[in-house]
């Protein structure tokens, strides 16, 4: 029996399936998606096998056997398998990429080096005695096998007969494969099986014995295990006195598993569906059916911010579950509050598993195991939740799905969304893709003409819920402040509208996506600007700290007091972060409660909960923010929304500076008014006239679709073509150079060859632009220069194969030598 594993090496040369012989014991147990450790290269590595043989691809002689089986049940499936396979084409990434991908960092197994006594050594004594000190000798005896570093840490002074006795044979040396986390078990006691024998032996316990007794009676009363630690700080006593009790067969003791679960002693009020409007009813109804019919489809449920596009997931979920279907629902990262845990977890109760980062790696280990062992029907995470391992999904639901934290931006730079469309063919299941600011993608492959007998896969919920009101969003152009006078941060409008709030008691959000005190410190004498010296980036000053940092690679240093370049004391902080709006608050409203959410205040585990929940229990006054702070609130007192600077994306150079203004401002505004008090927005810009801020005022999508369109049309840009970018960088800019035009050259070439090198405007039906290369819009990052090639195609062209073809020769020789390409298919940012 042979074995086809993809063997844990990140490197092109082995990324292709090597055959292992299965050793007999291991043939019944082992399946597609086991996780093996394979030698490989003079060591034991990890491995996944993707499938079977019955004859090996190479000499008999030379296949070797595989070391060892590490999981009795495979943790991925044969559809995760193949889906693997199918990201690894798609994205220009390794096999073993986006097979890591799927599994929790728990399960990113490591070799060991283990060491044991050779037992026909020890039979004979000699070598033992003659070659290792008794006290590492009798150590090992009792131990069995021991971790070499471990051995290396207790008995530094023996290194040398430890290496003398692996080299004679006395000790045997082996590798192994463990997982970097264990399953986590912890001694519980056991009350007594037999209760009447049990209070028999109560009754004639000795006076001496009084400890025992305690305890005895402590646990007949309780009836039920507990930990050995918690029944001790309970009922006191010491393990030695009930280890009497397990000796005497009146208690039980052993090791239980114990769950890491982050919701432990958290009750969640149990809800029932709500009555759905006519609009809800209508989606929901075109969902059910879908999800009924198991037949693969995309549907994308346009909905108003304020909508209730919630509680339409949470019955499609029911329904979904009522047909003994799974179902797996993605957030954005910065979504997922706990909020949106709350709903899922009132709802359905303990069938709910959630994944994302901010769990540690034994609570998201825990949690995926869950899904895999079948205790949970739903799962509800960011990206990675892709990639449960269900079994029979019928629903996948993906909200705000035109958030860019849906693309990875590490390999595998997959993309959510389509990862999620591929997973629903595999199962015959529906993709909801839900947002009030579809996507342009998305909206324009939900617009188009549906195939003949199957409606459109358009779902419009244009209300929201109870018909209140969208609120009012006035935009201050912030160049007439300025020339009235006005020098603050805050507009006049704004200025009064907080003090409103205050006055009457209500709450206010405010916006502004950019951390920090200030954006850039700079001499006004001679012009110098503090800069990164690893990135060709400016260093934001943060206030707290004192400290420059680069927001790229993480370099801080002290703020200068000095000009470094001409000594002057005219250094000034130019700017606005949200450390410096928190203060500038302070200062106009004494008094004032705020909350700042930003990178630098939500670092600390389970801080994004602490926060909300006071700003929930309306222990302040103002939530300041980034980004975070736009997306899956709903606070019942909040009256106000601002926006301290709506051309902070919009002047980006990238494509989609537009379409992310447009839907930042949108959703952000949809915070306000969401019950039954009136809200009110402020949006504050110094590009008053753009479209994408004009439509946002009037929360019109159709007129911004119409808009953007026309621009990406004339561009050339998506949904009118498909991108790959192709970044390079190497630390010698003259190599970086040459290398560039080389690979820009051999692209075009190959694309020549296939007959579809051509301009997009040409009207051909298979076209590809090869752009470049230029310098990237970030020409240094970690001290590595940037050149980006851009590639824009429209048509059915294998572009991941001929960049497979393009990049080949640049990938050999020396490692050190080599220009690090970094391959991004339907990029989100193009920086």
């Amino acid at each position: 029996m042979i074995a086809k594993v993809i063997v844990d090496v990140p490197s092109r040369q082995t990324d292709r399936p090597f055959d292992y012989e299965v050793p007999p014991a291991m043939q019944d147990w082992i399946e597609v998606g086991s996780r093996v450790g394979v030698p490989f290269g003079g060591r034991v590595l990890q491995g996944f096998v993707i499938g079977f043989a019955e004859t090996a691809g190479i000499d008999a002689a030379r296949i070797k056997p595989l070391s060892e089986l590490l999981d009795p049940v495979p943790p991925l499936l044969p559809d995760l398998i193949e889906l693997a396979e199918w990201i690894s084409d798609k994205y220009c990434c390794s096999w073993i990429a986006a097979l890591q991908a799927m599994i929790p960092a728990a399960l990113k197994g490591k070799a060991q080096r283990l060491i044991s006594l050779n037992p026909d050594e020890a039979e004979e004594g000699d070598g033992l005695t003659s070659l290792l000190p008794v006290e590492l000798a009798d150590w090992l005896a009792k131990q069995g096998q021991a971790k070499l570093e471990t051995v290396q840490e207790r008995f530094p002074q023996h290194a040398a007969a430890v290496k003398m006795a692996l080299r004679e044979g006395v000790l045997l040396e082996q590798a192994s494969i463990r997982d970097r986390l264990a399953v986590r078990k912890v001694l519980t006691v056991f009350p007594p099986h037999d209760r009447a024998a049990a209070e028999e032996a109560l009754a004639a316990f000795p006076v001496r014995a009084a400890k025992q007794r305690e305890l005895l009676a402590f646990m007949l009363e309780r009836g039920e295990p507990m930990p050995l630690a918690v029944m001790l700080a309970e009922a006191g006593g010491s393990p030695a006195s009930v280890r009497s009790l397990v000796d005497k067969g009146l208690l039980g003791l052993r090791e239980v598993e114990q769950q890491r679960d982050p919701y432990a002693g958290r009750e969640f009020r149990h809800t029932e569906p709500l009555p759905l409007m006519e609009g809800q009813q209508a989606v929901y109804e075109r969902i059910a059916a879908s999800v009924s019919r198991g037949e693969p489809q995309a549907l994308l449920l346009h909905g108003v911010t304020g909508s209730g596009k919630t509680e339409v997931y949470l019955q499609s979920i029911q329904h979904c579950l009522e047909l003994g279907k799974q179902a797996i629902v993605l957030v954005p990262e910065i979504s997922l509050t706990p909020q949106m845990v709350e709903r899922f977890k009132g709802r359905f109760g303990d069938a709910v598993a959630v994944l994302h980062s901010r769990l540690s790696n034994g609570e998201r280990y825990d949690e995926w195991r869950k899904i895999r062992s079948r205790r949970v029907q739903v799962a509800i995470g960011a990206r990675s939740a892709i990639f449960a391992p269900f079994e029979r999904i019928g629903l996948i639901i993906i909200d705000e799905e035109h958030e860019s934290s849906y693309k990875q931006e590490e390999s595998p730079k997959y993309h959510a969304r389509d990862v999620a469309v591929k997973r629903a063919r595999q199962h015959g299941a529906a993709v909801v893709l839900g947002s009030a600011t579809p996507s342009l993608e998305s909206f324009a492959a939900a617009s188009r003409p549906p195939a003949p007998g199957r409606e459109s896969g358009l779902l419009p919920m244009p209300n929201r819920v109870g018909d209140r009101p969208m609120p009012p969003v006035d935009v201050i152009d912030m160049r007439a402040e300025l020339l009235e006078g006005n020098r603050s941060m805050f507009s006049r409008r704004l200025h009064a509208a907080l003090a409103e709030r205050l006055e009457r008691g209500e709450q206010s959000v405010l916006l502004l996506n950019r951390r920090g005190y200030s954006t850039f410190v700079m001499c006004r004498s001679c012009g110098y600007t503090a800069a990164c010296t690893h990135c060709d980036i400016s260093l934001t000053y943060h206030q707290k700290t004192r400290a420059l940092r680069c927001h790229y690679c993480g370099h801080a240093e002290l703020a200068p007091k000095n000009c470094p370049s001409c000594e002057s004391e005219h250094i000034r902080y130019f700017g606005t972060g949200t450390q410096k709006v928190e203060e500038e608050l302070a200062k106009l409203f004494p008094g004032i409660r705020v909350i700042r959410m930003d990178v630098d205040t939500t670092t600390e585990k389970n801080a994004h909960e602490k926060l909300l929940k006071q700003f929930g229990d309306r222990e302040a006054d103002v939530l300041l923010g980034t980004q975070m702070v736009a997306k899956g609130l709903d606070f019942p007192f909040v009256t106000l929304v601002g926006v301290i600077a709506a051309d902070t994306s919009l002047n980006l150079p990238d494509f989609r500076a537009a379409e992310r203004t447009f839907q930042l401002l949108t959703q952000v505004a949809g915070r306000a008014g969401r019950h039954h008090l009136p809200g009110e927005v402020v949006v504050q810009t110094y590009t008053p006239e753009h479209y994408a801020i004009l439509t946002a005022q009037h929360h019109d999508y159709a007129a911004f679709i119409r808009e953007e369109l026309k621009h990406r049309g004339v561009m050339g840009y998506p949904p009118f073509c498909r991108l790959v970018l192709v970044t390079m960088s190497h630390e010698q800019l003259a190599q970086l150079s040459s290398v560039s035009e080389q690979f820009a050259s051999r692209l075009r070439e190959l694309a020549a060859a296939e007959g579809v090198l051509d301009s997009l405007d040409s009207g051909s039906k298979r076209a590809l632009e090869v752009l470049g290369p230029v310098s990237s819009p970030i020409s240094r990052m970690k001290d590595r220069y940037r050149f980006q090639v851009v590639i824009k195609y429209r048509g059915n062209i294998d572009v991941p194969a001929l960049l497979r073809k393009a990049t080949a020769p640049f990938l050999e020789g020396p490692a050190q030598k080599q220009v690090l390409f970094s391959i991004d298919v339907d990029p989100q940012v193009i920086l």
